[in-house]
């Protein structure tokens, strides 16, 4: 029997869930979470809680059931270094070394690797460790991206015209990122509409999912401050009425290349998830960011139009033959909306219940929730993603509108995500930049 050890506690790794229990090995799913996801729970023979950090208790875990191979899910065990810790315990991972890891985890090594192997897609950018020629490179930049080099669990970038208006408010943050943070990356702001590509590697060969466009403003409109993401949408020709095939052959080669690049820097083959943020600017394709592990909301959207088998896949990932395996995605349009807390991501309500009704028909994955004895409750942070799959963006758009509704509590969700009518100002946005 096939046994397989997940590690993370969110809907994006309830997908991942979701997306192991249908291999046709028929896996056996054993859960290592910091708070018991009830999603996870359902699919899982066995559950531990405790910390990402307790590298110990992982192992120790782990080897009480021996799995094939482990999947990492967010990017916290990672930075702990727990794919170094179950490696040397002779237990395979879906997810890089430590490390490694630095592609998400540092700022300054993604924007360096790339500027060193002379791979394009990077802006203007210079990292800080002091504020010594600091607010002169804001100056010189004139519109700026201010990055903490760390985790900051999506909601640390700000970014000129958006979270503040002058260089002196730039400089002002900038040196405050400094006092918590070893340094600050400090960006050219690019003007595009952006898109996620999420591929899995060997460390050699690359194979992507769908582009999918997130949504990190909390409000209607793109309005309010960053979050995890409200939400996201992909289409089912697996482009954007903005984006072409050749832009996200573009950012492919930038992954390939990043690939490569990592192995030769570390000495180490990346295995995992490289997820890209692009930006499709007049210049061309631009990173804004890898993550080293899937996207949350964008596993969903991919992992619940997966053809292929998942567990087939993490196989090949492992034995280094991505380049045998071929990855399919039905051609339907996917629209995942989250419902939030009353007041997130700022000062969310907290311990509140909340109600799903049992007779929904779209994908559900639960995230920041707590099963207790007379019901769910919600923790402060995203709630739970509901995810429309249709034919047409249209219908996926309603499937999932109609499913965040029903749901009852202190809650909120943007109902605009998805619709003909953000689409079209993306479409607008891009017409302009272009011309």
């Amino acid at each position: 029997m096939t046994a397989i050890l997940l590690i993370g506690n969110g809907a994006r790794e309830h997908a991942i869930a979701k997306a192991v229990i249908r291999s046709t090995e028929q896996p056996e799913l054993f859960s290592y979470m910091k708070s018991n996801n009830p999603g996870i729970a359902q699919l899982s023979n066995e559950v531990k809680l405790g910390s990402y950090n307790e590298l110990d208790s992982i192992v120790a875990f782990a080897q009480s059931i021996q799995p094939d191979f482990a999947v990492i899910g967010p990017e916290d065990p990672l930075s702990h270094g727990v794919v170094d810790a179950l490696e040397e315990a002779g237990i395979p991972c879906i997810g890089p070394k430590k490390d490694l890891a630095q592609l998400e985890t540092s700022k300054s090594f993604t924007r360096n690797l790339l500027k060193k192997y002379g791979i394009g897609g990077n802006p203007d950018f210079k990292s800080f460790s002091s504020e010594e020629g600091l607010k002169e490179y804001i100056e010189e930049l004139r519109e700026v991206v201010i990055k903490p080099d760390g985790l900051t669990g999506g909601k640390g970038v700000r970014v000129q015209g958006d979270h503040f208006q002058t260089t002196d408010e730039a400089f002002a943050y900038a040196a405050e990122v400094l006092k918590t943070h070893p340094s600050v990356v400090i960006e050219e702001k690019l003007d595009g509409e952006e898109f996620s590509l999420q591929s899995f590697t060997d460390g050699v060969h690359v194979v992507d999912c769908p582009p999918i466009q997130d949504h990190k403003r909390a409000y209607v409109d793109d309005k309010g401050p960053n979050t995890g993401g409200m939400g996201s949408y992909s289409y089912p020709d697996h482009l954007f009425p903005f984006l072409k095939a050749e832009h996200v052959q573009e950012a492919h080669e930038i992954t390939v290349k990043v690939a490569k690049a990592i192995k030769d820097q570390c000495g180490e083959l990346y295995k995992g998830v490289m997820y890209g943020g692009f930006i499709l600017t007049k210049k061309g394709v631009k990173l804004i960011e890898y993550n080293a592990r899937m996207g949350d909301p964008e596993a969903m959207n991919a992992l619940s139009i997966m053809k292929s088998d998942f567990v087939e896949m993490c196989r090949a990932i492992i034995n280094g033959t991505l380049d045998e395996y071929t990855i399919e995605f039905e051609q339907k349009a996917t629209v995942c909306k989250y419902v939030v807390p009353e007041g997130y991501p700022a000062n969310p309500v907290k311990n509140e219940k909340i109600e799903v009704p049992e007779e929904n028909t779209t994908e559900l994955f639960y995230a920041s929730v707590d099963q207790k004895e007379d019901g769910l409750y919600m923790s402060g942070s995203r709630a739970i993603a509901f995810v429309g799959i249709a034919d047409s963006l249209d219908e996926a758009e309603k499937e999932a509108q109609s499913a965040v509704e029903k749901v009852k509590g202190k809650v909120f969700f943007r109902e605009d995500i998805g619709t003909a009518k953000l689409i079209q100002k993306r479409i607008n946005h891009m017409n302009k930049i272009l011309q």
